[in-house]
């Protein structure tokens, strides 16, 4: 692979610069990030159990009223490790979801403040639209009805396309398509970043986060809910449920039986970055009752996913990837763009989505309690983050909760991990600031020494590996850490946190 210009060659890992993270900001509170040791045994007013993309968005709602004492809780060693991290990375519309749903509402109003967030915020975003198409006649026909489903939602901007214009705009697609709606807002964003981001702007403006503390029961004494957990009794005035997998778990154990959880498997197949020529759209199928269906779309990495797949299972930890499910993918991924599969797969992934028995999402208040329950999140959840986020907030003002006066909270700035804005192994500048920014370790994913030490001395900073990763993409490359995997592990093990 041909060296980019302005960077170096890392082979020997030496010990990493004392610079300044990138990310670091002025704090405004003590940051407070545990994985071991007892927990506090002062009450918090608000506990958000789930540090996924949605619990950590209400942690940051919340984070806007510093008279409040908050935690976030989590079972895993770092923040989005469930369903948060292994979803199709699209922020949607809502062109499609159920009109007058409250999901409908979230999605809508979620897509405009998580662009305008991502903007701010340097989450990397690309909007490249995309395509419904048609395979058949029946699918076709129904073209039309997803058009007035989209305006019932609010969103006008859907056209409808013949076979020509289709294959005009995707000329790899296969054949027989008959034509497609064309959903031009559709976008594609970093989901890695965006909980990241959440969970760092709510850290540092107060919130603790208290990761390796799996909830094992909760109780009631003394006006407050109290957590039985792997670190020890955890106790709070109010409590938030966004556990996501696991939220009919938690919510039973309060006493409601308001939804059952099955976990929906969903297999991606992630193809090498010669293959994002191929594709221009999100290219979408015509929905079903079990969800979007298996797309194909480009990613803000430069990849290509193809999946997922919609498998209802009774095992909650059961993302494996399956001979047949995988063969089924490429099935279709060669119905859908034959020259796909002549490319080669990076990695294979699958997650778990949070579907229940109800259309819609299930965030009930219930005040007697002090309890707010958000069930039934499921792919949209990365899109309404922020709008459930203000959602839970006005429900919990709403329950009796003082929130106390406003205030703005200190900004964010993340790395950028997207191909369609500088790198900074691709700024001189930085470069001549801090040459850790030129020494390129993991040369797959173009990833300096400068990128890997600010996560590693970042608020929050990775527990592993595979947090390092979804942190600066280092061993996400074609390799998958062949050859840069000791380098980064030494760095890893090296940089003080």
């Amino acid at each position: 692979m041909t060296r980019p210009a302005g960077a170096r060659g890392d082979d020997t890992c030496g010990s990493a610069a004392r610079a300044r993270p990138a990310t670091t900001q002025p704090q405004s509170k003590v940051v407070t990030v545990t994985r071991q040791g007892p927990l506090p045994s002062s009450p918090y007013d608000v506990t958000i159990v789930g540090a996924g993309v949605v619990g950590t968005a209400i942690a940051r709602s919340l984070a806007h009223h510093p008279r409040l004492r908050l935690a976030l809780v989590d079972a895993q060693d770092d923040v989005g490790q469930g369903s948060s991290k292994a979803n199709t990375a699209i922020l949607h519309t809502g062109f499609d979801a159920t009109p007058g749903t409250l999901e409908a509402r979230l999605v809508r109003e979620g897509a405009h403040l998580l662009a305008e967030y991502a903007t701010a915020t340097g989450i990397p975003v690309e909007p490249v639209g995309a395509l419904l198409v048609a395979w058949n006649e029946d699918q076709l026909a129904a073209l039309p009805r997803l058009v007035e489903k989209a305006e019932s939602n609010e969103y006008f901007a859907t056209r409808l396309l013949n076979r020509t214009q289709l294959y005009d705009r995707e000329p790899h697609l296969g054949p027989g398509a008959l034509g497609a709606l064309h959903v031009p807002g559709e976008s594609i964003i970093c989901p890695w970043t965006t909980n990241l981001a959440y969970a760092t702007q709510a850290v540092r403006n107060g919130v603790d986060l208290h990761l390796n503390t799996q909830v094992r029961t909760v109780g009631r004494h003394h006006g407050h809910h109290v957590l039985d957990t792997a670190r020890g009794p955890l106790r709070t005035r109010w409590l938030v449920n966004a556990a996501g997998l696991h939220a009919d778990t938690l919510d039973r154990a309060l006493g409601h039986d308001d939804f059952t959880v099955t976990p929906r498997r969903g297999q991606l197949l992630v193809l090498d970055k010669f293959a994002r020529d191929l594709v221009h759209h999100i290219l979408l199928p015509v929905p079903t009752a079990l969800g979007k269906g298996v797309l194909v779309a480009p990613t803000v990495y430069g990849n290509v996913l193809l999946g997922p797949t919609a498998e209802d299972l009774d095992d909650k930890r059961a993302t494996l990837s399956t001979a047949e499910g995988l063969r089924a993918l490429r099935d279709q991924g060669r119905r859908i763009l034959p020259a796909l599969l002549d490319e080669e797969v990076t990695a294979v992934y699958a997650g778990l989505r949070a579907a229940t028995e109800h259309e819609d999402y299930g965030i009930t208040a219930h005040p007697e309690q002090a309890y707010v329950t958000v069930g039934g999140i499921r792919s949209t959840g990365l899109t309404a983050s922020l709008a459930i986020a203000a959602y839970v907030t006005d429900l919990l003002a709403d329950s009796g909760l003082d929130l106390g006066p406003a205030a703005d909270l200190d900004p964010v700035r993340m790395p950028n991990l997207g191909e369609a804005f500088p790198r900074p192994y691709q700024r001189p500048e930085l470069i001549a600031a801090d040459p850790e920014y030129g020494t390129v370790v993991c040369h797959c994913e173009r990833v300096t020494r400068g990128e890997i030490r600010d996560a590693l001395t970042a608020t929050i900073p990775p527990a592993g590996l595979d947090g390092l990763r979804r942190r600066t993409r280092a061993r996400a490359g074609r390799c998958q850490g062949f050859h840069c995997g000791a380098a980064v592990r030494k760095l890893f093990e090296e940089v003080p946190r």
